[in-house]
């Protein structure tokens, strides 16, 4: 199965609270930190949500 590599680039300061809790279930908490996460439908969910704040890379 694929994974992404979903790294945060902005900060999450005065974002909406549910972007804040998305970016957390996805292990997200400070500025560039990385997380490896399945590519499924939950996770591009969460991605297309928060999109404009992460940096996202699929590997095969």
């Amino acid at each position: 199965m694929a994974n992404m590599t979903i790294t945060l680039k902005k900060s999450l300061v005065g974002r909406l609270d549910k972007h804040i809790a998305t970016a957390h279930s996805l292990g997200l908490k400070k500025i560039n930190d990385v997380t490896v996460q399945p590519d499924n439908a939950q996770t591009r969910g969460k991605v297309h949500q928060i999109g404009y704040l992460l940096e996202v890379v699929e590997e095969a």
